[in-house]
């Protein structure tokens, strides 16, 4: 991972945002993140569509927090659309969502979440969680290689 990660945080709840947020602030200062209030939002920034094409200032994330129950286009249909991208499939989606549901759960890994959190009610679960994210999925987690857009790829 480069020394400053690009975490994109999905969420429309306004004081979730603000929660992980401070979480963040009060326990990594190797992370930028970048907030989509909603779905359809995330996949202009996945897809650097629109306000979001300058990759400069709108770098692709190193990790996806996604919350599943937005109105409009949900994490479902987010999650879907990412993994199923030749461009983005590989980039690591954890769902963090207030849903303990195990029908979300299966749909989430069904769908290509490489982890599922249960977010806390606590302001120091949300530390633990935020510690807990950034030193696996930040630090420990090797990324996976690049997808190749060339012939040797279909050669192999």
């Amino acid at each position: 991972m480069p020394d400053l990660s690009h975490i994109l945080l999905v969420d429309d709840s306004r004081m979730d945002v603000e929660l992980t947020l401070d979480a963040f602030r009060e326990t990594s200062q190797t992370s930028t993140i970048h907030v989509a209030h909603n779905g359809q939002e995330a996949l202009e920034y996945l897809f650097g569509q629109g306000h979001y094409a300058d990759r400069h200032t709108h770098p692709l994330p190193d990790l996806v927090l996604l919350d599943l129950k937005m109105p409009g286009l949900d994490g479902f249909e987010v999650l879907r659309r990412l993994k199923t991208a030749p461009i983005l499939k590989r980039l690591p989606v954890v769902v963090l969502t207030s849903s303990r549901e195990e029908g979300d759960r299966a749909l989430s890994y069904d769908l290509g979440a490489n982890s599922y959190l249960v977010k806390p009610v606590s302001f120091e679960g949300f530390l633990d969680v935020v510690r807990q994210v950034d030193a696996y999925w930040l630090t420990l987690n090797v990324e996976p290689p690049q997808e190749r857009h060339d012939n040797r790829k279909a050669r192999q």
